[in-house]
């Protein structure tokens, strides 16, 4: 069997969400767009159970799903969805010195990632995660 196009473009199309997400939030580089994700989903993840995190992981790209479950600590306190600026604020302290992450982060980083996913396939899954995962997607 041959190497799947997801695995084999992995890479590239991570490039591509990167360009996409640093136009979408108006910022200088992809480095700086790379510790935005990054937060994003740090703070959508420590809202919901090991298990829904599985699984919304498994409807992203190959790099953004690795890098959803990077660095997980699993004992980490679990946190309501709260309000996007509390949660913004939240994605901010990731790197704080180095984190440019933009007032609306988690809006800028749900808009390009659904530009990346199939979207039919994205919301069916939010759907059945708590309350709040859905909005906190909304772009």
């Amino acid at each position: 069997m041959t190497v799947p196009l997801e695995y084999e473009k992995a890479s590239e199309k991570f490039f591509q969400y990167l360009v996409d997400a640093r136009d979408i939030a108006g910022l200088w580089s992809t480095h700086v767009t790379y510790t935005m994700t990054q937060g994003v989903f740090h703070v959508f993840r420590r809202r919901i159970s090991t298990s829904d995190a599985i699984a919304f992981s498994n409807v992203l790209p190959v790099c953004l799903r690795s890098l959803f479950v990077a660095d997980w600590d699993f004992n980490e306190e679990k946190k309501d969805f709260d309000s996007v600026e509390e949660m913004t604020r939240e994605v901010r302290l990731l790197r704080g010195e180095h984190n440019f992450s933009t007032v609306t982060a988690i809006k800028d980083v749900a808009k390009a990632l659904r530009k990346h996913v199939d979207e039919e396939v994205f919301d069916e899954l939010l759907l059945k995660l708590p309350d709040g995962a859905f909005e906190f997607w909304r772009p």
